[in-house]
């Protein structure tokens, strides 16, 4: 947490102008209910009172106060409390959304929604709806600020509303390389004795770094990876010390018939990966909505569902678990509640979750969604679910972000920053899942995916980097968002500047001069293998290296040069 506080400490936070009217709710000033009615509670999230909303005659219609001080071009967060009155027969949950709708002087309008909950209830207590949103650059005229979303017959509680604009980041750079240096690297002390007959111009000390320590992985086809272009694999193998498994261990694809379960394909290349050293993850236990899931199962209910999942568990877990490090288990589960509706029970997720960690207990289980980093729709809501799954300790380690960052746009790194850090307050740490970013010109992509993966290094919550496939024949979004381009193989901008990174400035590889440096000297290094060499008048002294591994303490080699 230390580190985190001192990362957050290099950057502004959110600029202390609060744009929101009476956000403690103390009073009705600045809110309406437009086609609906709001009234004062005395159930309230902070002080003494909270505003009770219901009568509405529209799920779009809900509470609503219009922001006049908003700035053009800038970012702001959003946030809010809310609390459902009383769960409704036949549902599992309500859905919220914070939206802001905007009038412009020529008469037009626009919709962002800033942030979205899908399953709240009762029990949940107050519930934190928070996202950002960027201002147009035209000339508003009018924004409204509205909390709304539950089926007409609910009635809910707001509080504690709060918009604040996202301070500028004009020394992201300088920021991102010191807190990198303060968590990616740590000391080595080299200390020389020399023998007094020995010129210490003489005297060389190569610090050369064999293996970085820090994720950086990619996701991989099993069957090429296992026997399809070599070109692909010697890539992998060069380039990547993590990978996850891009499909073939995903249930629809493993067992498309109920019983026939396709094991070979995804094992082949899990055994490789671990002969080579790369770690994995596995991608994933299950699917939660329901187009990811066998057509089998789609209508199956109750208990007889639930049977099917503990097999299917039981089964890939036990079978992959001396090959994996971890487990996306119910992918994009904010985003879909197959498995919860099909047997009526919103927390079966912890269930499904708890089941998966106890069959494995060493491998690290994960949620894994999207719109939460590279969009903002569901940040708010994916930490409310970190939150819970940390509390009801089902084993939960990590959150996976997916990160496509998609149409060509250049991403504001301030805001990306922003959804990080509310990400981080789960206190577990986040893996960047799948990183992609789209755009035709290659230059500029080498610049998003430069500026983008600064920001991941150097952000203290953000453990591991995976990137969605590299090579154009084999990604998803073909060579719009590629580091290797066509059948020849060509490694292209965005995969020269990535690659310069990995590979010279976050790899340590010095040689120092005794007559220059001094007998003992210190050098920065970033974590993971090293071998340290001494050369005499060109030759290597071979008696004299020495191997260790660089973590995050300093180390110290000793050496005499006789």
């Amino acid at each position: 947490m230390l580190l985190v506080l001192l990362f957050l400490s290099l950057v502004p936070g959110s600029l202390s102008q609060e744009l929101i009217q009476n956000g403690g709710m103390e009073s009705m000033t600045g809110w309406t209910c437009p086609r609906g009615t709001c009234s004062l509670t005395n159930t309230s999230h902070g002080e003494s009172y909270a505003i009770k909303v219901g009568g509405r005659e529209s799920w779009k219609n809900g509470l609503t106060q219009t922001v006049t001080t908003t700035q053009p071009d800038t970012s702001y967060t959003f946030s809010a409390w809310v609390h459902v009155v009383s769960d409704i027969p036949g549902k599992l949950g309500q859905l919220f959304r914070v939206s802001v709708y905007h009038t412009f002087q020529d008469g037009t309008r626009k919709t962002q929604h800033v942030a979205i909950n899908r399953l709240i209830r009762f029990e949940d207590g107050w519930v934190e709806l928070r996202g950002d949103f960027t201002m147009p650059n035209n000339d508003v005229t009018s924004s409204r600020v509205v909390i709304y979303g539950p089926p007409i017959e609910a009635e809910y509680l707001v509080d504690d509303a709060s918009m604040t604009p996202i301070a500028d980041w004009p020394n992201w750079l300088q920021d991102t390389e010191a807190s990198i240096k303060n968590l990616r690297t740590s000391p080595i002390n080299i200390n020389v004795s020399v023998a007094g007959n020995i010129d210490t111009a003489d005297v060389e000390i190569k610090i050369t770094q064999l293996k970085k320590s820090y994720p950086f992985g990619t996701a991989i086809g099993c069957d090429l990876y296992h026997h399809g272009d070599v070109r692909y694999q010697d890539f992998i193998h060069a380039h990547f010390n993590w990978a996850v498994t891009e499909n073939s261990l995903k249930w629809k694809l493993m067992e498309k018939r109920k019983g026939r379960i396709n094991y070979r394909r995804p094992l082949n290349a899990l055994k490789k990966l671990k002969s080579n050293g790369i770690k994995v993850r596995g991608h994933n236990i299950l699917w939660a909505t329901t187009p990811g899931t066998p057509t089998w199962i789609r209508n199956l209910k109750g208990d007889a569902l639930k049977a099917v999942v503990n097999t299917r568990i039981a089964g890939v877990v036990t079978k992959t678990k001396d090959y994996l490090e971890h487990w996306d288990v119910n992918n994009e589960n904010l985003h879909g509640h197959f498995f919860e509706w099909a047997v009526q029970d919103a927390s079966y997720n912890l269930e499904i979750f708890n089941i998966s960690h106890q069959t494995a207990p060493n491998v690290k289980m994960f949620l894994n969604d999207y719109a939460v980093v590279s969009r903002v729709h569901s940040t708010g809501a994916y930490l409310t679910q970190a939150l819970q799954f940390k509390a009801a300790n089902v084993g939960l380690y990590g959150i996976g972000a997916q990160c496509h960052f998609n149409g060509g746009v250049v991403p504001d790194l301030n805001v990306i920053k922003s959804r990080l850090d509310t990400l981080a307050e789960a206190g577990v740490p986040i893996w960047i899942t799948e990183f992609s970013v789209q755009n035709t010109n290659e230059t500029i992509r080498a610049d998003m995916y430069e500026n983008l993966l600064r920001l991941f290094y150097a952000h203290p919550a953000v453990e591991g980097i995976m990137f969605w496939g590299f090579w154009s024949e084999k990604h998803f979004q073909q060579d719009t968002a590629s580091l290797v381009s066509g059948k020849e193989f060509r490694l292209n901008a965005a995969g020269q500047r990535v690659l310069d990174l990995f590979e010279n400035q976050w790899m340590t590889k010095e040689t120092h001069t005794l007559s220059q440096s001094g007998n003992q000297f210190t050098v920065d290094g970033f974590h993971g293998d090293y071998e340290v060499s001494v050369m005499y008048q060109g030759q290597e002294l071979v008696d004299k290296k020495t191997a260790f591994m660089l973590g995050s303490s300093p180390h110290t080699v000793t050496l005499s040069v006789a």
